[in-house]
């Protein structure tokens, strides 16, 4: 199994636009359960630097209605991968030809704890700009060091994201 290449990319206008392109897909298919639908991840923080990958985050009233219309999105080019490790999670990832991440669906019911760590994560590095640049310049490291290494490349991020993310949640409780 080839390993994929991490590539790090300076942030693409583009990015946001590509959100809006899948919203319109995604929508169109789940709509009799969703009930708000979010670009998360570095992709949609401005000025931040990312792999290429869109991330979404959609909110749905109850996860079994979900499940009952989610092979829908097969002919959208999105595989799902279930909870992929996250309980209460529906993971679906959209791959292009050559099996790069085009786009990571991640849905959850609304309102939940997941959720909001999500919002909180992406809402306090639009505003924080020294932890933003700290976090793209970690994520470019790790790429150079780790280029086919996915895994040495999430485990180097992993302290700093928990560090981000707890002080995420208390900006964002307003502690």
């Amino acid at each position: 199994m080839t390993q994929r290449h991490i590539v790090i990319e300076t942030y693409q206008i583009e990015w946001e636009q590509e959100y809006k392109r899948e919203v319109g897909r995604i929508s169109r298919i789940i709509h009799p359960v969703l009930r708000a639908i979010h670009h998360i991840g570095s992709t949609s923080i401005p000025g931040m630097s990312a792999k290429p990958t869109i991330d979404i985050l959609a909110e749905v009233s109850d996860l079994p209605s979900l499940d009952r219309i989610s092979s829908r999105m097969d002919p959208l080019g999105y595989e799902s991968y279930g909870e992929n490790g996250i309980a209460g999670r529906r993971y679906f990832c959209k791959t292009d030809a050559e099996g790069n991440h085009l786009v990571h669906l991640h849905i959850f019911e609304e309102g939940t704890e997941d959720v909001v760590r999500h919002l909180a994560f992406r809402d306090y590095l639009k505003v924080h700009a020294d932890d933003a640049a700290f976090y793209s310049n970690l994520k470019e490291q790790l790429a150079a060091a780790f280029p086919y290494d996915a895994e040495s490349y999430i485990q180097g991020k992993d302290a700093a994201v928990k560090k981000i993310e707890e002080r995420a949640l208390l900006w964002w409780y307003g502690e």
